[in-house]
């Protein structure tokens, strides 16, 4: 199973059981240790997962920490857990201590639902004051679930992971500052704005004023972008759907009689276009009005179409450069070798126009 549908059941079995679930051995036992074997490590394996690991800090022996990850003999991440009810936020000084004496260069700090990651980015051997990988399990976020899937036992790279943690770490706090600044602006951000737009003196009274323009300025021009990229997928999702909806005339397939004068007719084009393009580039749709024939199945690239089934007359509809369609009236569908270069040309415009 793949590791994001993993997370999103262990999140989903969180939200249903977490009221349930009222001391730290539970939540390490119903949250963290699934967490971990999803990973890939075998929780009942002391020399992959080690409980109670111990971190002796100097004449203070005895000092463990929750869990240890190991990986050909090493710890490679310390785990200390939390009662899911608990604030995360009072607790790193305790893994900070026990940071320093092993061999890691990772370690996390849970409550089985809220996960920090932190590592020695500042200084060697001591752990950062700050994670670069924070998250709340019940609302991952792709972009997230990529950075995690790197702590799988199979993934697991130290370099690789470091070398991403300066930009997650910096990233993550940017993106704090630009939240605080959308609902509170600073005074120095309001400035900023007021001093390129307002020409008169910027007193007390102006940056007031600016507060709220910059706050309304900066979360309208976020909607607006949002806005922007919803209705740009919408129209992709809507001409997508528009070329894969079936037409009236397919909807109406029943109706619809191919003649094997009709299929003699494509193998005539087949042939033609044979000497520029694969034959299997090259499809038929019958319909009630005409036998089209397209580039790669695409209604957008019609080939010709071909209107054989008059008692009177037949004629076959060629395209130019701009798509637009001129019927030609022929005797035979032998006729259709008259068109060769024309139809050649037609594939030709749709292959110099991105294929």
């Amino acid at each position: 199973m793949e590791i994001g549908l993993q997370l999103k059941t262990l999140a989903d079995k969180i939200v249903q059981l977490k009221d349930k679930i009222e001391t730290e051995e539970a939540t390490k036992t119903a949250f963290v240790l699934p967490f971990i074997n999803l990973f890939g490590y075998d929780i009942f394996n002391p020399m992959e997962v080690t409980p109670e690991f111990t971190a002796d800090l100097g004449l203070k022996k005895g000092e463990k920490v929750d869990y240890a990850i190991y990986q050909g003999g090493e710890p490679i991440l310390i785990i200390e857990c939390k009662n899911w009810k608990q604030d995360l936020n009072v607790h790193n000084s305790q893994l900070f201590r026990y940071f320093h004496v092993t061999k890691t260069r990772f370690a996390l700090l849970t409550n089985g639902i809220d996960y920090r990651f932190y590592s020695d980015l500042e200084a060697p051997n001591k752990m950062d004051e700050k994670p670069f990988l924070e998250f709340t399990l019940t609302s991952l976020k792709d972009s997230t679930i990529v950075e995690i899937a790197k702590f799988h036992k199979s993934n697991f790279d130290v370099d690789k992971i470091i070398n991403n943690a300066s930009a997650l770490k910096y990233i993550a706090e940017i993106k704090k500052i630009i939240a605080g600044e959308l609902s509170n602006p600073t005074p120095e951000l309001i400035k900023h704005y007021a001093n390129q737009v307002y020409q008169g003196r910027i007193t007390e009274r102006v940056l007031d004023q600016f507060k709220e323009f910059v706050a309304k300025a900066l979360n309208q021009h976020i909607s607006d972008r949002v806005n922007d990229r919803l209705t740009a997928a919408l129209n992709k999702e809507t001409e997508k759907q528009k070329e894969e909806e079936p037409s009236v005339e397919e909807e109406e397939i029943s109706k619809i009689d191919t003649t094997d004068e009709e299929l003699e007719a494509f193998q005539i084009v087949v042939a033609i276009l044979r000497r520029l393009i694969p034959k299997e580039r090259i499809v038929h749709r019958d319909t009630q009005s005409y036998f089209g024939i397209l580039l790669d199945d695409n209604n957008r690239k019609p080939i010709c179409r071909l209107h054989l089934n008059s008692s009177t007359r037949k004629y076959i509809s060629l395209f130019d450069e701009n798509k637009t369609e001129k019927r030609e009236l022929i005797d035979s569908i032998d006729d259709i070798y008259k068109y060769d270069k024309v139809l050649l040309q037609t594939v030709k415009n749709y292959e110099d126009n991105g294929g």
